[in-house]
């Protein structure tokens, strides 16, 4: 009875959400312990034995009294006595219970524990009241300094647009073209630095002060606050003024520059266009050529040894025409009504012939090389070539090391990196890098059966999975003909290791010693 007397008065203003009082505080124990994953709050029982609820609800609200994560989760009455405690000494909740009364008992008092947890709710819910109460003045004091600072800020930078605005636009005024081409191209160069940097420097502020306005006016309205009106000469309408004054003043110092040099663009546009039709249509012969190139490979390589020679001369001429190209790039002619071929499309052209020269000749050459190679079947030898191309980055017609040694994993050839460092001396004949007659033919070297001995040991070493000796199940599974095993079991020593196998080490040496 005295249990429920004081349930009734310490619940009577508990109210979630329109729960009863019960309803509302068990939703209010939830919510709070909704982040703690071993705390599941379903009663006013069995949800609190361990003590673990208590010590989240403290934590949620007070984290400086209690340091959730080092809880021992198994040790209930540590847990219980703990937040029983900290309650009593930091929150002025009284023991109404004791620790046996909730972790002894095999269904706590669902009364008492109700009763215990509602001081929690009290205790909590003064200090949420004044915690929103600090909140909510702080939260309108950084609004107004907010806002102020907004305002000032749009003020500030909008004189500082205009008068940067103004200052150019006098300096414009004040400048005396002179007939000198040289100083006629500084202040064009001087002009489209303008419109690259501080134009767009300015377009990007304008709109970033129509943002700025608008955002102030719409955190005013937010919260009901009167509208700001900027000073004379200040509002969006003067800006856009500012604006229109500055492209009528800048299209007319355009045209007044490019009234003095537009004779001297046109002869340079003319000079340019002349030279580079004329390489254009050289370099085009030379294509054609290098792609009519059939018969003898010899011939072929005769043939395309001159073509080299005309590209060379090209490579040359390229160099004239790179310096009209700065010439016209110094008095800023940006367009050529002469030619459609820029210093660009002309180089990018003249590389592509050099790239197509250079694998012609590779080519050609690995072409002699393979035709050579009659140990080899032509599917062989189309796969070690695609290899070999595939990893020859820069066309070169050789591999560096880590180039061939990728080139020999993508065919299934694979060594350590110490064995690897041996064998590409041997390979490439102390040179930094192997050419292709030198990677087939280490190709033919390892594909073809020669029956030596160590081709043999690595055979058997292949089939045993590295290991020593080599087994009846290892060799049928390398699909070896059932005779040829049993051959193999009567002939070869057995393994010392526990007579598992059969040494194959020992075996070669018979043979071949």
């Amino acid at each position: 009875m005295l249990w429920t007397i004081i349930l009734r008065f310490t619940m009577a203003d508990i109210n979630q959400e329109g729960k009863n009082a019960k309803e509302g505080l068990l939703l209010w124990c939830q919510r709070k312990t909704a982040p703690y994953e071993e705390v599941d709050v379903r009663d006013f029982t069995y949800s609190w034995t361990d003590g673990l609820a208590f010590c989240a609800l403290i934590h949620r609200h007070r984290p400086d009294l209690l340091d959730y994560d080092k809880l021992d989760f198994s040790d209930r009455h540590g847990n219980t006595a703990l937040a029983f405690n900290i309650a009593e000494k930091h929150l002025g909740i009284p023991k109404l219970l004791d620790v046996e009364d909730v972790c002894d008992i095999s269904k706590p008092d669902e009364k008492s524990v109700m009763t215990y947890v509602a001081e929690y709710f009290h205790a909590f819910s003064a200090l949420d009241k004044v915690e929103t109460a600090g909140r909510r003045v702080a939260m309108f004091a950084e609004v107004i300094a907010s806002i102020w600072h907004m305002e000032h800020d749009y003020e500030r930078r909008v004189f500082e647009w205009i008068d940067a605005i103004r200052s150019v636009q006098q300096e414009w005024k004040n400048t005396k073209l002179s007939d000198s081409y040289v100083e006629i191209k500084q202040k064009y160069a001087d002009f489209s630095g303008y419109k690259s940097t501080e134009k767009r420097t300015w377009v990007s502020e304008k709109r970033d002060l129509d943002s700025l306005l608008g955002n102030v006016q719409t955190k005013l309205k937010t919260y009901n606050l009167k509208p700001y009106y900027p000073p004379e000469g200040y509002a969006l309408r003067d800006l856009d003024t500012v604006w229109e004054d500055l492209l009528q003043d800048e299209a007319a110092y355009h045209r007044n520059i490019n009234g003095k040099i537009r004779q001297i663009k046109e002869n340079l546009r003319k000079a340019y266009a002349t030279a580079a039709n004329h390489f254009q249509r050289q370099l085009d012969a030379l294509s054609s050529e290098l792609a009519s190139l059939d018969g003898d490979l010899n011939q072929q390589l005769n043939r395309l040894e001159a073509i080299k020679r005309g590209v060379g001369t090209l490579s040359s001429s390229l160099r004239s025409i790179e310096a009209l190209d700065q010439e016209c790039i110094d008095a800023n002619t940006e367009e050529n009504d002469y030619t459609v071929y820029s210093l660009e499309d002309l180089t990018f052209g003249l590389r592509l012939v050099q790239q197509a020269i250079q694998k012609k000749s590779a080519f050609i050459q690995n072409q002699i090389v393979s035709r050579n190679m009659t140990n080899l079947t032509p599917a062989q030898l189309e796969e070690f070539e695609q290899a070999f191309r595939h990893f020859d980055k820069d066309y070169s017609n050789t591999l560096s090391p880590p180039e061939l040694n990728a080139a020999l994993a993508s065919l299934g050839v694979l060594y350590d990196d110490q064995q690897f460092e041996s064998l590409f001396k041997r390979i490439a004949e102390g040179h930094d890098e192997a050419s292709f007659e030198q990677f087939i033919r280490y190709m033919l070297d390892v594909t073809e059966d020669k029956s030596t001995p160590d081709q043999l040991t690595d055979s058997f070493r292949i089939i045993a999975g590295e290991k020593p000796y080599v087994t009846e199940l290892d060799l049928k599974m390398c699909l070896v003909p059932i005779p040829v095993i049993d051959y193999l079991k009567h002939e070869m020593p057995h393994a010392v290791e526990g007579d598992r196998g059969l040494d194959y080490n020992s075996y070669v040496k018979q043979m071949f010693n």
